[in-house]
């Protein structure tokens, strides 16, 4: 929590401009160093370009705004420079390209100071590119440097302290150092720290007033898409996406004010990508108007406040999901730096006393979304319904409800309380013959979609298709903290973040998937 805290601080002190994208930029660097680089150079490249076709085929502002990527080998080198990661899908296959024809494992020795020094040169060159981009009218006041290294974590750590405690780290937001690792060479309490997690943990070291996040994670693509995934998140944190309203305690249900209500301030993340937002599958412009329907919630781009007022407590049993619809969305405690760090602790320890006595009472909660406006007495209101449901983590889980308007008349005929026992002897053995998973996995399913947007994306480059490093020309190795960037190839990147797990309490269908990572 200190570190939560001295970040929040250091914010306060160094206001972040007003820009009209808030996520951050990224760095990206790899430290090629590994004994076990042959294998790990296949299943990042991979999971690198999986996360950013879906980077690149997302409609609405862009989530990864600027990519940089290093590599260190006896020296750090700048594959990419910072670049628009839209519309350079091309360029990002060709440096992924490159980082594939990389030389395997035995090539460069390990230690030494390179990784330190991309860092430092990304720094200097995230600066460079802020104040040109600022005397074009445009700007990106933050980065956030992600290392993937074999080395020890905390090593990398002390590395760090080290050699940036003279380095202007205003626009740095957050460092994050992965170790990745096989799983044989795992610790018990490593394989655990590899599942992803949302919320720091207890490994988030706070130095030079920032965050320093270490994490182990496995050499799989799976749980390195995972953690580049979590660059898709909203990373804005200037002000909290959702206010829930709750009745203030103290009085009797019939004696209660209706003005007086209790508020906490929360964040809506996404639970799932909406494939309408995916070019080349719907129609993204007719769905940015959705946007602002009355019975349409968005975690992207969080430029709403929405205001959900509880109206009713409801019986988790007594909740069709055949009237649930839309998009579910995770509710979590808000971040938001602008709030003193007292309202933030006093608004996350109430938070987490709601989901604990929603547990304990098997409740879902009905509320109600309030206009954004006070409109004219001659405009209709369309008021629009959501159902939060419990889990047994920090979180809630909303999603709409069906109203009058929308609801149309079905019949559900009774069961047959006797049928021909042929029949029934029929239906037995195929459901014998079906395999029986005690959970549903999504990371088990793939759909081509990767493949899909890849080919929708792609166009050939003409000059700067990737060569083998053995028919490159000579590339002049940077000297100290500065690298010569290659101009010919560009943008790719991404940072982690696992699977999580959101267990609804008392639903007794699949509402809320449960996700783990495969078994080997």
């Amino acid at each position: 929590m200190n570190s939560r805290k001295l970040l929040s601080e250091t914010r306060r002190t160094f206001p972040a401009t007003k820009v009209h994208c808030q996520q951050p930029s990224r760095i990206l660097i790899v430290d090629v160093t590994s004994p076990s680089w042959t294998n790990t150079c296949s299943v990042l490249s991979e999971a690198l370009e999986n996360t950013l076709c879906l980077a690149c085929s997302l409609t609405g502002p862009c989530r990864v705004p600027l990519l940089s990527l290093y590599v260190v080998q006896n020296q750090q080198e700048c594959l990419l420079p910072f670049t628009q990661v839209k519309e350079n899908f091309a360029r990002i296959q060709a440096c992924i390209s490159e980082l594939r024809s990389l030389p395997r494992e035995g090539c460069f020795p390990q230690g030494g100071n390179g990784v330190v020094q991309a860092v430092q040169d990304g720094l200097q060159q995230f600066k460079q590119y802020s104040r040109h981009a600022a005397a074009g009218g445009s700007a990106n006041s933050s980065v956030e440097i992600t290392i993937l290294t074999s080395q020890s974590g905390k090593e990398m750590v002390k590395q760090l302290e080290k050699k940036l405690k003279d380095v202007d780290l205003v626009c740095l937001r957050r460092i994050q150092a992965i170790e990745v690792l096989k799983r044989d060479f795992l610790e018990p309490e490593d394989v655990e720290q590899c599942m992803p997690a949302e919320e720091p943990s207890s490994s988030d070291i706070a130095i030079l007033g920032m965050d320093i996040d270490v994490q182990t994670i496995e050499d799989n693509v799976i749980s390195l898409e995972m953690l580049f995934k979590t660059w898709l998140h909203d990373y804005g944190t200037e002000r909290e996406h959702l206010q829930l309203l709750l009745p203030s305690g103290g009085f009797s249900h019939a004696t209660a004010p209706k003005t007086t209500l209790m508020c906490l301030k929360c964040d809506l993340q996404e639970r799932l990508l909406d494939p309408a937002l995916l070019s080349g599958m719907a129609d993204g412009t007719m769905r940015a108007a959705d946007f602002n329907s009355p019975c349409q919630m968005a975690a992207w781009p969080a430029t709403v406040l929405y205001k959900l007022r509880v109206v009713k407590a409801l019986k988790s049993e007594g909740v069709c999901e055949s009237v649930l619809y839309g998009l579910p969305f995770i509710i979590k405690p808000t971040s938001c730096w602008q709030l003193d760090w007292d309202e933030l602790e006093t608004n996350q320890h109430s938070f987490h006393a709601l989901c604990h006595s929603l547990l304990k009472r098997k409740w879902m909660l009905l509320a109600k979304r309030e206009p954004q406006n006070t409109s004219p007495n001659w405009n209709i209101v369309v008021h629009s319904y959501y159902i939060i449901v419990p889990s047994d983590s920090a979180t809630l889980l909303v999603k709409a409800v069906a109203m009058r308007e929308l609801l149309l008349p079905s019949t559900f005929p009774a069961l047959l309380a006797e049928h021909p026992e042929r029949v029934h002897g029929l239906i037995e053995s195929a459901l014998n013959s079906l395999e029986v998973e005690v959970a549903y996995n999504p990371l088990h399913l793939k759909s081509n979609l990767y493949k899909y947007l890849k080919s929708m994306l792609y166009k050939p480059l003409h000059r700067q298709q990737a060569q083998p490093r053995d028919q490159r020309p000579e590339r002049h190795q940077p000297k100290q903290h500065q690298s010569r960037v290659k101009a010919t190839v560009a943008p790719l990147l991404m940072a982690p973040s696992p699977v999580q797990v959101f267990r609804p309490a008392g639903v007794r269908r699949d509402s809320c998937e449960r996700s783990l990572l495969p078994k080997e």
